[in-house]
């Protein structure tokens, strides 16, 4: 799992290193700190490694700590911010707003003030990548498909809840026709009729979108991976994959 970095930007060395110093103490060096008396060296930093936090001073020479975010923003680079400052101006505390910043808090900052204030920003960002990761691997049409799903009939519903549950498993049209009491030839005219598309689609296209799950948020080999999702060899899975995604696994989990 990679080490999250937390930045610190502030031109006063007491101020910057009395924050350092209470989360190097809390956290027991589990995160990362680095520090920066000005806004235009962070935000060198901040475009080549990947950061998690950025708590930043509002005044500072040759640029601001909100026009340090506002250059982030810009740039596609956006760690979650914290707002440190002296000043409870209105004005600050609205373009601050307007720049998504986590949370503007004024000095002087009491020690469980600050770690509160981290710890909500660390799990905002934790909730963002998620989101993000989510937004990667999720299947637009299987969305589409689930989204209609009350219009389905009952044995259409029965089936795509057999397969959402049981996609790691061996299964073909005849079993899931046996849950759902209907004759396979059936069941396959009422995928077409219902959901525009084939059982084997369906079914391809959920096993797919698990497997891209796993290629980003796990570290399971492609072997362990094409298992999971119900294939018996790695090798048919890497075709299917392909024809899917136009790349494979392998290349898949690298381009994320």
């Amino acid at each position: 799992m990679q080490e999250k970095t937390i930045v610190i930007v502030d031109d006063e060395p007491h101020a910057r290193e009395g924050i350092k110093r209470t989360l190097t103490r809390h956290f027991e060096g589990a995160y990362t700190l680095v520090c920066f008396e000005n806004a235009m060296d962070a935000q060198a930093y901040i475009l080549s490694h990947p950061v998690h936090l950025v708590i930043t001073d509002i005044e500072m020479r040759e640029m601001t700590g909100l026009e340090l975010v506002d250059a982030l923003k810009k740039q596609a680079t956006e760690p979650a911010v914290i707002i440190v400052s002296a000043y409870s101006d209105f004005n600050y505390a609205k373009e601050a707003l307007r720049l998504s910043v986590v949370d503007y808090i004024v000095k002087p900052v009491s020690k469980e003030e600050l770690i509160n204030t981290v710890e909500k920003a660390l799990g905002a960002q934790e909730k963002q990548v998620k989101q993000q990761l989510m937004e990667q691997y999720v299947d637009v049409s299987l969305v589409r498909l689930n989204e209609e799903k009350y219009r389905y009939s009952r044995s259409i519903k029965e089936a795509l809840d057999y397969i959402d549950q049981h996609y790691s498993d061996a299964f073909t049209l005849k079993i899931v026709a046996q849950v759902v009491h209907l004759n396979p030839s059936y069941l396959s005219t009422l995928f077409k009729e219902e959901l525009n598309i084939s059982f084997v689609e369906y079914l391809t296209r959920v096993r797919i979108q698990q497997a891209k799950r796993l290629l980003l948020t796990t570290d399971l080999n492609v072997t362990e991976i094409a298992e999971a999702v119900g294939y018996q060899t790695p090798k048919y899975f890497n075709k299917v994959f392909r024809e899917y995604e136009q790349t494979t696994p392998g290349a898949y989990r690298k381009s994320m």
